[in-house]
């Protein structure tokens, strides 16, 4: 099935009223929402859909959200990946030292607080990219007003006044009323357009794996902030093996690649150091990746007929592992503002409607990267005063039953101005 997306027209120009440039989890949510909305819709994916689900192409599992669920049930994706999406019932926050101590004071959220008995919904769900591409995939392959070219890339974008031509290698043309640029942090889309980026790296290396453990999980997600960075254990589907987490590992960038070259039995070891004994003996279960950490923004998300989302917007620290949640705001808030825009007889491209699409998303986007930013610094190191400082902060805040509420609905995704589709309705 997937290989039949993989056709492609090359003898005459195409018109359509929007050309998605990457075809990652945010482009192809994006194009599922605009069309089954009704616009006509062009995906220019640089990768092999065989290649993008098979488990050695990525092997991250990403935090999805109370809002982002409803926002993947409602552009038809969630029923393909919701057998494979682990709940977070709980997630506990506390200090450590990396090497077995980890402090009596932490915070703790339970999902249950937030809703009478048998009524409350998880704080989200952790499912593997592979599985949340692969369900995107079939649910593209649904919409006949959706053209997904991959493997196809571009070769040239230009902007007129009143649309723009995408140039693909190959020397098909995509004429488009609009053009976004869904194609990563180092996007050429928002290069070519003159989009300026402030970035910051922060010395430091994402090690991601999967490890299999011998006690269930109970659904708990686990935030344990070390010296070197945080690490994060997230609750993963059972598979035929037993039990499984998620292992999001931040070190830094001069000790991380002795990491990565241990031998399976004594990187597992150092996993253990790190998290400890709580869900019994963990072991390696499959490949390693690594991915150098830092924080971007575009100086802004709209130009000429171009709109950005995702990381081609903005990319953050894993810390709260928010970096798809972002993303998927941004798909719900551009698509509502195309398909109202559309509602009132007005442009896609219009600078008008794009300028709605960044005012909205400019405060939250900023403030979240300012949040864990703040946090990566404020707990990436062993200062007595500071760590004492933070167990105390955790502690109170565990404590006052308001703000601990607040920020357990912030971890669902519910706070704030939030998209229709984010909050489980139809654009």
């Amino acid at each position: 099935m997937l290989g039949a997306m993989n056709s492609r027209a090359k003898t005459e120009d195409k018109s359509q009223d929007i050309a998605i440039i990457g075809g990652g989890m945010v482009g192809l949510s994006l194009a599922i929402a605009l069309g089954q909305s009704g616009f006509d819709v062009t995906v220019i994916d640089a990768d092999d859909p065989v290649v993008a689900v098979d488990p050695a192409y990525d092997g991250r599992a990403s935090a999805i959200a109370h809002a982002s669920q409803q926002a993947l049930a409602g552009i038809g994706a969630w029923a393909g990946m919701a057998g494979e999406a682990a709940p977070i019932l709980d997630i506990r926050v506390c200090d450590g030292n990396g090497r077995g101590r980890v402090s009596p004071l932490f915070l703790h959220y339970d999902h249950r607080d937030l809703a009478p008995p048998g009524a409350a919904a998880p704080f989200g769900y952790i499912v593997e990219n592979r599985v949340t591409r692969r369900a995107l995939l079939r649910r593209l392959s649904d919409l006949g007003a959706v053209r997904h070219l991959a493997p196809a890339r571009v070769e040239k974008l230009e902007r007129e006044p009143a649309g723009c031509v995408v140039h693909l290698k190959g020397g098909e043309r995509i004429r488009a009323r609009l053009a976004v640029g869904a194609d990563g942090r180092e996007s050429p889309t928002r290069s070519s357009a003159g989009i300026a980026a402030t970035r910051w790296a922060y010395g430091q290396t994402g090690i991601v794996c999967t490890v299999a453990h011998e006690k269930p999980h109970g659904g708990v997600a686990h935030e344990n902030f070390l010296p070197a960075g945080p690490f994060a254990m997230l609750p993963m589907t059972d598979d035929a093996d037993g039990h499984r987490s998620s292992v999001v590992w931040t070190e830094g960038e001069a000790l991380a690649p002795a990491m990565l070259a241990l031998p399976d039995d004594e990187f597992s070891a150092a996993l253990q150091r790190r998290f400890g004994d709580s869900l019994g003996r963990l072991r390696l279960k499959g490949g390693r990746w690594a991915y150098p950490l830092g924080l971007l923004f575009a100086q802004r998300i709209v130009d000429r007929r171009l709109a950005l989302v995702g990381d081609a917007a903005h990319g953050m620290h894993p810390i709260a592992g928010q970096g798809l949640n972002l993303g998927l705001r941004d798909v719900a808030a551009l698509a509502e503002v195309l398909v109202e825009a559309r509602r009132l007889g007005l442009d896609p491209g219009d600078g008008t409607v794009l300028d709605r699409y960044e005012r909205w998303r400019r405060f939250d986007t900023m403030l979240l990267l300012s949040v864990t930013d703040g946090l990566n610094r404020l707990f990436s190191n062993d200062i007595g005063p500071l760590r004492l400082a933070r167990d105390l902060g955790l502690a109170a805040v565990n404590r006052v039953a308001p703000l601990k509420r607040f920020l357990m609905r912030h971890a669902m995704g519910t706070v704030g101005d939030l998209p229709r589709l984010l909050r489980g309705e139809a654009i």
